[in-house]
C-alpha cells in the first residue's frame, strides 16, 4: 500500500508541473474538457503492473518528456497522453527485463524530437498535435501500408524515422529550400496551406475530434489507431472550407 500512494504521489507531481507553468491541459476527448489528470493515469498504470521499478521509471521519464514539451512547445493547446502512456507500459512489459533500458530509450528519443521539432531549434513547430494524434503516423503509414501498418504511433520504430526526417528537414534549412526554409526565431513554421494560429488550430482539431477524423484518439487508453483514412486531405478540406468553424 505504501509503494502504491508513492508511486501515485510522483505521477501527482506531474499535474502541479503543468499548472505551474500556467497551462489548462485541454483534451480532444468529445466528452471531456481537460485531459485525464497524470494521478488517474498513474491509478491505470498501477492496477496494470505492481513493477515498482517499471512505474518509478515511467513517471521520470514522463516528467522529463512534460517538461522538454514545455519548454519546446509552450503554446501546445491539447495534452492527452492517455494512449502514449499505454503504449509505453505496453512496450516495457513486453521488453520484461528489458524494460528499464526501453524506458529510457523511449525517453531520450522523445526529448530528442522534442528539441528538433520545437520552437527553440531551425524547425519551429508550435504544436505537437501532428505527432501525438497521428497524423504525422498516419502518413507514413499510408506510404508503405504492407509493411507499416502493423507498427503503432509510439513505438521506437517510428520515433526512429521521425528522428530521421527531423534531420532531413534541417538539411532542407540549411540550403533555404522553398518548403522549408529559414524563419525568424520569433515565428512558427506552418508546412501546410491552411492556417494554424491557435485560434484556427483549436477549432479545426474540436471539429475533426467531434467527427471522429483523429487518427490517432490519444485521449483514449485502449484507443486503436487508424491510419486508413484521407486524414490530411479531410483537415485541409474542413478548415478552408469552414473558415468560421
Amino acid at each position: 500500500m505504501q509503494s502504491k500512494i508513492i508511486s501515485t504521489y510522483n505521477f501527482e507531481i506531474l499535474d502541479e508541473i503543468i499548472t505551474q507553468q500556467g497551462i489548462r491541459p485541454l483534451s480532444l476527448n468529445p466528452n471531456r474538457n481537460l485531459i485525464t489528470s497524470f494521478r488517474e493515469i498513474g491509478d491505470l498504470i498501477t492496477e496494470n503492473t505492481c513493477h515498482s521499478k517499471i512505474i518509478d521509471c515511467m513517471s521520470q521519464t514522463l516528467e522529463k518528456i512534460i517538461r522538454s514539451q514545455l519548454v519546446n512547445f509552450p503554446e501546445n493547446i491539447f495534452w492527452d497522453f492517455d494512449l502514449m502512456v499505454f503504449s509505453m507500459l505496453e512496450q516495457a512489459l513486453i521488453a520484461e527485463d528489458g524494460a528499464i533500458i526501453f524506458l529510457e530509450s523511449f525517453g531520450r528519443k522523445i526529448e530528442l524530437l522534442m528539441d528538433m521539432f520545437g520552437c527553440r531549434g531551425e524547425i519551429r513547430f508550435r504544436y505537437v498535435h501532428d505527432f501525438m494524434y497521428g497524423f504525422d503516423w498516419a502518413r507514413w503509414v499510408k506510404k508503405d501500408p504492407e509493411n507499416r501498418s502493423n507498427i503503432k504511433p509510439f513505438s521506437l520504430i517510428f520515433l526512429d524515422y521521425l528522428l530521421a526526417k527531423g534531420k532531413e528537414i534541417l538539411n532542407s534549412i540549411s540550403i533555404d529550400d522553398k518548403r522549408y526554409h529559414h524563419i525568424s526565431s520569433r515565428s512558427f513554421r506552418n508546412a501546410f496551406c491552411f492556417p494554424r494560429d491557435p485560434k484556427d488550430e483549436y477549432r479545426l482539431l474540436t471539429y475533426l475530434a467531434d467527427y471522429g477524423l483523429i487518427p490517432v484518439h490519444a485521449w483514449n487508453w485502449n484507443a486503436e489507431p487508424i491510419w486508413n483514412k484521407p486524414f490530411d486531405e479531410i483537415r485541409e478540406q474542413v478548415c478552408l472550407k469552414n473558415r468560421n468553424l
